[in-house]
């Protein structure tokens, strides 16, 4: 694959892109990263070669955010994502990556359309243990399977309008936890081939200039651009999970 142009064409792009999510400018742009890939290789590889890569993004991110977070959130998701992690790893063999694209493409583009137009959003704008506790399990799910986990994310953090380092550091170190325990599930489901990480190391040099690149954009974004950004990313994204769920199911 190393030859292969196309595997150039998207990888790079894809990594490029995580990182700029990751940095903090539009989270949920990050879930274009696998099937960009999945152009050329099936999508459990693309999601076993991104998983190093991104925690490398993840020190990079938890260096750069140190301390602008919102400690209540991360308090309330982090135990539903570690419930979310282990119910991915115990169904690998049995889940459906469509179903899953299809649910997490109609959250995406409800909230989406709610956020862009203004109208109440699902997690309300008070934290709460029962969306917490809701979204994070969905977000680790999510991100155990094909690293789809910043819609959800997104969804609980967004209607709480938090200033965007802050939104932007809470969100990095959500996934710095969730990418670090999903390690190990990764490697007992043979994930981590030395092919994959091959290539991961071959990619992995493009993490820091996405992230730089994220922080960037952020630090000189206002609030109402920076929301909208994510809004029309969750809309972008929620159209393409569903489409590509809807369409495997069709054929």
């Amino acid at each position: 694959m190393f030859t292969d142009p196309w595997f150039y064409i998207t990888s790079v792009p894809a990594v490029l892109l995580y990182g700029i999510a990751k940095g903090g400018f539009g989270g949920a742009l990050a879930v274009i990263a696998v099937p960009m890939m999945a152009l050329v290789m099936p999508p459990t590889q693309a999601a076993a070669i991104l998983l190093p890569i991104l925690v490398v993004m993840d020190m990079l991110v938890v260096k750069t955010y140190w301390g602008v977070f919102d400690r209540r959130a991360l308090a309330l998701l982090l135990p539903g994502a570690l419930v979310g992690i282990a119910i991915g790893y115990f169904s690998a063999d049995a889940m459906n990556d469509h179903y899953m694209r299809i649910l997490i493409g109609v959250l995406s583009l409800i909230f989406g359309v709610q956020s862009l137009f203004g109208l109440k959003g699902l997690s309300g704008g008070e934290h709460n243990v029962v969306s917490g506790g809701f979204f994070g399990t969905l977000a680790g799910f999510t991100s155990f399977s094909i690293h789809a986990g910043g819609p959800p994310l997104t969804m609980y953090l967004m209607p709480k309008q938090l200033p965007p380092l802050l939104f932007a550091g809470t969100a990095g170190m959500f996934f710095a936890v969730v990418n670090v325990v999903k390690l190990p599930p990764y490697f007992l489901l043979g994930q981590f081939t030395s092919a994959n990480l091959i290539y991961s190391l071959v990619l992995v040099p493009l993490a820091p200039l996405g992230v730089k690149l994220g922080h960037y954009l952020v630090k000189r974004s206002t609030p109402t651009f920076y929301y909208q950004v994510v809004s029309v990313c969750l809309v972008l994204i929620g159209a393409k999970l569903l489409w590509d769920g809807a369409s495997a199911l069709g054929s």
